[in-house]
């Protein structure tokens, strides 16, 4: 799992994981920031972590390599971000294993400096009256890659960035973890950029 700051989602995962309702192991948390809350979450249940700064590597290819050389030992079958904010080369190896979740109903309010209250301070300026929560694969570009699942959430009157924040971060709590679910169940098929969820298995 990568992680930049408070580790919110990370917590989220570890709890549904406790209880059952995520057949789910999470192997290594990598972290951008040496500062990050999210770093004591998986310390207090014995998960390793790793410290990688992205103003330590020239170039994002470089940081990308390090970070893939990190994961590849633990054997991890998926790379998830949880509010993870630096951009990554994906490898061949890794194409279409690396997932995201980002607070808004993608394509609209994300891309490069979309992130926290930044979008939900968007979405407000913008009038919306709909906003929510999407899953979706990796790629090259920030919130870009294809899309698996999305959770609407409306926006009420006199909402906040931080009261809207919470009411998504809701949905994102019940999403993710639904997301993963399907993809480590095998129930997840890209083409191009179109996913599909097949039916359970009989």
């Amino acid at each position: 799992m990568l992680i930049s700051g408070g580790g919110t989602t990370l917590r989220n995962l570890l709890e549904k994981i406790e209880r059952r309702e995520l057949d789910a192991e999470i192997a290594l948390v990598i972290s951008s920031s040496p500062q990050a809350g999210g770093l004591e979450f998986a310390r207090a249940v014995g998960i390793p972590t790793c410290i990688l700064e992205r103003r330590q590597f020239p170039t994002t290819a470089a940081y990308s390599d390090r970070l893939f050389d990190a994961c590849r030992p633990v054997a991890a079958d998926l790379i998830v971000m949880g509010g993870f904010l630096k951009l990554l080369v994906i490898p061949g190896d890794f194409e279409n294993r690396v997932i995201n979740i980002h607070p808004s109903l993608i394509p609209a309010f994300c891309g490069q400096g979309f992130y926290g209250n930044r979008v939900h301070e968007a979405v407000i300026s913008q009038g919306a009256k709909i906003t929510g929560c999407t899953v979706h694969f990796v790629d090259n570009r920030y919130d870009h890659g294809p899309i698996l699942m999305q959770a609407p959430v409306p926006v009420c009157e006199g909402d906040t960035p931080d009261t809207l924040a919470a009411r998504v971060f809701a949905a994102e709590c019940e999403l993710y973890p639904q997301a993963l679910g399907l993809i480590g169940e095998g129930r997840v098929e890209i083409h191009d950029r179109q996913t599909r969820i097949l039916p359970p298995a009989s």
